[in-house]
């Protein structure tokens, strides 16, 4: 069988988009979805993202990580599949989504995407880490020089410890440095680094407003690729309101047989 496929990506974090509103993609082959994302033998991508229908949705986001397995919440993924339903003529310039963690709604302008994202109500403080769910679990720790560190074995130790090995945690060194905020992350599933994290960016983000008592604002985040926004509000102990903004592009598109 031969499947048409589009490759995405916002801000380096790339994905295989497929139209799966026909329902005919086998989405329970999980050694054929690892394939497809491999970048030696398939296509290649951080992730793979059927579109489907939804009642009282413009559509559905369902997301798998490369290792072939469904996962939690993509950020970055949702904005792509937002600009991708723009493209199907599903949407125009916004609208809403189901995603496992819930809804979602866009904005869409020119080649930038705004997604907002699931309330946060809890973040825990381990020594000087953040420990927080923004659609994904995830680690946050700031360090000095992170572009020294070696983050595929420095992150392993914290993913693969007795507290997250079951489940998996994806692992974010962040620096403040000269009025600016750098970040890289480590994510499951992909197990190695990724040039971006949606929702990696967003636990950063909140996570620099716990540690500086912010209770609203719009952080500029660099990943290594490239900058991405994320504003909230706190209401009490709740993070709401929290858009994820940046740029989502179509990078090409092709049929491949399966």
């Amino acid at each position: 069988m031969q499947i048409h496929f589009y490759k995405y990506q916002g801000t380096g974090n790339d994905f295989i988009l497929i139209d799966n509103r026909s329902l005919i993609f086998p989405k329970e082959n999980t050694k054929l979805i690892n394939a497809l994302c491999d970048r030696r033998f398939g296509i290649g991508a951080d992730g793979l993202m059927l579109l489907e229908n939804e009642a009282d949705y413009d559509f559905k986001m369902v997301y798998y990580n490369a290792d072939g397995n469904e996962s939690t919440m993509c950020g970055n993924g949702g904005r792509c599949i937002a600009s991708f339903a723009a493209l199907l003529n599903i949407v125009q310039k916004d609208g809403k989504f189901i995603a496992i963690d819930g809804e979602h709604d866009f904005e869409i302008a020119d080649a930038a995407v705004k997604l907002k994202m699931i309330n946060v109500s809890e973040i825990r403080l381990q020594v000087n880490n953040y420990i927080l769910f923004t659609g994904s679990p995830h680690y946050v720790s700031f360090r000095n020089a992170i572009d020294a560190i070696k983050i595929v074995e420095e992150a392993r130790k914290i993913r693969y410890n007795d507290e997250f090995s079951k489940e998996g945690i994806n692992v974010n060194f962040v620096e403040e440095k000269n009025d600016k905020i750098y970040m890289r992350t480590y994510e499951r599933g992909v197990e190695d680094e990724t040039l971006s994290c949606g929702t990696g960016t967003v636990a950063v983000a909140l996570s620099i407003a716990e540690k500086h008592q912010l209770s609203q604002g719009k952080i500029e985040i660099q990943t290594p690729g490239g900058i991405l926004f994320v504003s909230f509000e706190k209401q009490g102990t709740i993070f709401t309101n929290i858009w994820l903004e940046g740029a989502a592009q179509r990078v090409f598109e092709g049929d491949i047989d399966i």
